[in-house]
């Protein structure tokens, strides 16, 4: 810490919120400390050493357009990249990478190193100081004050959190970790709403004891992709197969005959698990029908031989965890090297903050990642970059910035836990964000970059990276839309034997990009001279074959954001609107929206209320600027 104990931000937590809100805030020039209860564990992978996935990849990539850390320690440390969706549209296509676990962690550490303005120390937080409702600091157990204008808490599972095995449970916010109770507390007798929710992970195992020549390879991409829009030297870091394994009968059986010691079943978690990551008791509950489930077993670094079994994490007690992977595929000679586990934890009800995700009854206080109810490493990063963003724009007395669903991942999922909420742990999907034809992972850094440098984010680097990018693909837009496939010539007759619907008259390349069976591949194949950087093509056939779909959004943007940024009066009756039902008038009233984005957002309030609440605002609008004009 510096001599005088005094911080702009004061970070609470090392995990992926802390180390991505640290970050962002120190970019922008903050003094920032980041407080850890153990330096080692910065950027520890808790449970799937794995960044990306379904809807998570768009979190990653918006991230890292803003000059973040997660893709960039990702790409440091991947070993296993996959493309998923690869042969559906680019609007729901992922990248999931699987790391080596140490040197994600090695990687993400040197990042936080070398950024200035950063301030490293060990010690827990025991405390808030917090005096009509403002934050002053923190108070850690060494009994030192730290003064802070801003503290934003990333906690993750360590608010109270409890770890079960079978019967066996213990205090603990990770394995061999311990929990925040002083903290947990002190929070509580602040008066903030507190729930509980539940995560879990599954035993690790031996691959030595694995019988892997009889399971499926899963092969990760070649070439392999990056995560990162950052420009990088060839990382020579060796890619490995993962393996696909199920489950069986035996193991449906033998869950089956032990529910009654899984704490999930017995009473003795309170916690809500996730609904889309359940463990492998939930799946055989939930899913009685099916005899199998797919596992697949992902390794956990290049120089250990543990295996992560990705599909049965469970909280049963160990000698019947053994059972149950010896009854998978390939696995009956399994060794455990640990066992899994289930925690449960406090985290806060995210509807008492503002979309800037600072508390609304304590000013200076953010919050960011598990704490909020979400779950996953990429959900976290991204509520910690927009706190980090927002606590010191708090610092400087500036507006914050605030995202919107139409513009970003990060904005869908601030939306939806502000003005939702969640009593269950919360996890990203595409289906969630709407103008997801325009919020794709390869244009990130388009709809993002240029506002983060603005903010003070994007280092020179990074921003003359975005340019010649950007420069690049709109001069082989230009040259592709240029370059013209004579009626008359060979190219012609070569296009014409892959098309599904046969060429009348002269083309454009470009015009052949927005034909489903026209492919990059395909162009590089049939075309004379096609010397363009093959990521630039691919980005510019996405644009082009989007081209129509994303005007059409666009306008559907436009004329919503019109609507939806109008603000709902403060001292408005919804009682008073007719046609509104009881229902949708006393959650008006809970959750006191100030514009009708964030009132079309509560669950149960339904369009044709929205439309009734706006067409209320603007008739009384109407009515008093007659009244002040007679």
């Amino acid at each position: 810490m510096n001599n005088k104990n005094t911080y702009d931000v004061v970070v609470i937590g090392g995990g992926h919120a802390g180390c991505e809100a640290a970050s962002a805030s120190a970019r922008m020039g903050s003094k920032t400390l980041l407080l850890t209860h153990s330096i080692d564990q910065i950027g520890q992978m808790s449970c799937n050493p794995a960044v990306g996935g379904l809807g998570k990849s768009q979190l990653v990539r918006e991230i890292d357009a803003c000059d973040g850390l997660m893709a960039k320690a990702t790409d440091k440390a991947g070993i296993h990249y996959r493309i998923l969706n690869k042969k559906k549209g680019a609007a729901v296509r992922a990248t999931r990478v699987q790391t080596d676990r140490q040197l994600y962690k090695i990687a993400m550490r040197q990042l936080i190193d070398g950024i200035q303005n950063i301030d490293i120390f060990q010690q827990s937080v025991v405390d808030l100081d917090i005096v009509n409702n403002k934050v002053f600091g923190v108070f850690l157990e060494l009994g030192v004050k730290v003064k802070a204008k801003t503290v934003i808490l990333t906690t993750g599972t360590f608010l109270a959190g409890k770890i079960h095995v079978g019967s066996h449970k213990k205090s603990g916010g990770r394995a061999t970790e311990l929990s925040s109770d002083s903290l947990a507390n002190s929070i509580r007798s602040i008066g903030l709403k507190t729930g509980r929710l539940k995560t879990g992970t599954p035993p690790r195992l031996d691959s030595r004891s694995i019988n892997l020549e009889i399971l499926e390879p899963q092969p990760g991409e070649k070439p392999i992709p990056r995560i990162s829009f950052e420009k990088q030297k060839n990382i020579e870091i060796p890619q490995i197969s993962c393996f696909l394994t199920r489950t069986t009968r035996l193991t449906k059986a033998i869950i089956e005959e032990n529910l009654d010691k899984s704490p999930l079943y017995n009473g003795l978690i309170e916690g809500i698990g996730p609904r889309y990551c359940p463990s492998i008791e939930d799946k055989i509950v939930r899913f009685s029908e099916k005899d199998s489930h797919q596992v697949f077993l992902e390794p956990e670094g290049l120089s250990v031989n543990e295996l992560y079994p990705n599909g049965i994490s469970t909280s049963l007690p160990y000698n019947i965890q053994l059972d149950i992977v010896r009854s998978m595929e390939g696995c009956q000679n399994a060794i455990i090297t640990r066992p899994g586990y289930a925690i449960e934890y406090d985290y806060l009800d995210p509807r008492d903050l503002k979309s800037s995700l600072e508390s609304k009854s304590i000013e200076g206080l953010f919050l960011a990642g598990q704490i909020n109810g979400t779950t996953g490493y990429e959900e976290a990063g991204a509520q910690g970059l927009l706190a980090g963003i927002n606590a010191y724009l708090s610092v400087i007395e500036r507006e914050p910035w605030e995202i919107t669903r139409s513009s970003a991942y990060i904005g869908v999922l601030i939306d939806d836990l502000v003005t939702s909420g969640t009593d269950e742990p919360y996890r990203m999907f595409t289906s969630r964000a709407e103008y997801r034809l325009s919020l794709r992972e390869d244009n990130a850094d388009q709809r993002l970059t240029e506002k983060a440098r603005k903010l003070g984010l994007v280092s020179e680097k990074r921003w003359r990276e975005f340019c010649e990018r950007q420069n690049s693909i709109s001069l082989v837009t230009e040259e592709l839309n240029k370059r013209k496939i004579k009626y008359d010539s060979e190219e012609f007759l070569r296009v014409n034997k892959y098309l599904l619907s046969r060429l009348k008259g002269d083309i454009s390349i470009l015009e052949l990009f927005k034909r489903p069976e026209f492919s990059v591949d395909l162009a590089e194949k049939i075309f004379n001279n096609f010397l363009y950087e093959r990521d630039i093509l691919e980005q510019v056939q996405i644009e082009t074959r989007y081209s129509g779909y994303i005007e059409r959004q666009q306008n559907e943007i436009d004329k919503m954001t019109k609507q939806n940024q109008y603000s709902i009066p403060k001292d408005i009756n919804f009682h008073l609107i007719s046609g509104l039902s009881n229902e949708v008038k006393q959650k008006l009233c809970v959750h006191k929206p100030s514009t009708i984005a964030q009132a079309a957002m509560i669950s149960g309030v339904t369009p044709a209320a929205v439309s009734l609440l706006f067409a209320y605002i603007k008739k009384t609008e109407k009515s008093l600027a007659l009244s002040n004009t007679s």
